[in-house]
């Protein structure tokens, strides 16, 4: 029997720091919300924006999986492994912290904002080596179509990750319909929509909206507008 949680836009968490501006969908520093804890092995799902010129400041990680994803602007990152890198939109960074790391993360330029997705995910397996990587990939491979960004495999499309997860990113026109597949027997699917409306298994969903399905096989998605969709399918806990 399907099962599903639905997260409206407007009930996340929310920081306004003034040089960042958060929305959280699970619990995070300060929101804390025990109904909302993670969705499977899926802890963190923040919206961040940050101001020109300014960011987090070294802090350290360990046994996590950490993407992220830069919708607009610049983000630079440094770390402990001697790591320095620009991420830009159509890039998508992961970091598996593993034995620990420490990582800085800032706007690259002083002129405008930059806004991005930071995604935490708990590992399969604990206590790895710390190891980076980012990838870019172009508009057109997504554009009314289900592009891989993540995946359990270096041998399979887009980073990778220490977890049988798999992420996907599709750019729909108004009207079009696609299904998705779940790769692995068990897991969800996290559906967080960027931009526009979709209906998704018959839920209507809207900018910025979450929606956790699992004990399913596939998902049905059309787009009642034009819309950029994010898929994280991942293992469930329990």
């Amino acid at each position: 029997m399907a099962q599903s949680v639905l997260h409206r836009a407007e009930t996340r968490g929310h920081a306004n720091h003034g040089w960042l501006n958060s929305y959280h969908t699970f619990s995070f520093a300060g929101y804390h919300d025990p109904e909302r804890m993670h969705f499977g092995v899926l802890r963190v799902l923040n919206d961040d924006t940050v101001a020109g010129g300014i960011g987090f400041n070294k802090h350290p990680h360990d046994n996590m999986e950490i993407i992220s994803i830069p919708l607009s602007g610049d983000l630079e990152h440094q770390d402990t492994t001697g790591r320095q890198a620009i991420i830009r939109q159509g890039d998508v960074q992961v970091m598996s912290a593993g034995t620990g790391l420490a990582h800085s993360e800032k706007n690259h330029n002083r002129d405008k904002e930059v806004k991005f997705l930071q995604i935490w995910v708990f590992p399969k397996e604990r206590n790895v080596a710390p190891r980076y990587a980012q990838e870019s990939f172009l508009a057109e491979d997504r554009h009314n179509k289900f592009q891989q960004v993540l995946s359990p495999s270096p041998d399979d499309a887009g980073v990778w990750i220490h977890q049988d997860a798999w992420f996907h990113l599709a750019d729909m026109d108004a009207g079009v319909s696609l299904e998705y597949a779940l790769k692995l027997a068990g897991n969800g699917v996290y559906a967080f929509v960027l931009e526009g409306d979709v209906t998704i298994n018959g839920q209507e969903l809207h900018r910025r909206d979450g929606f956790g399905l699992w004990e399913v096989d596939k998902l049905d998605i059309e787009a009642t507008a034009m819309a950029r969709l994010l898929l994280m399918e991942v293992p469930m806990l329990g």
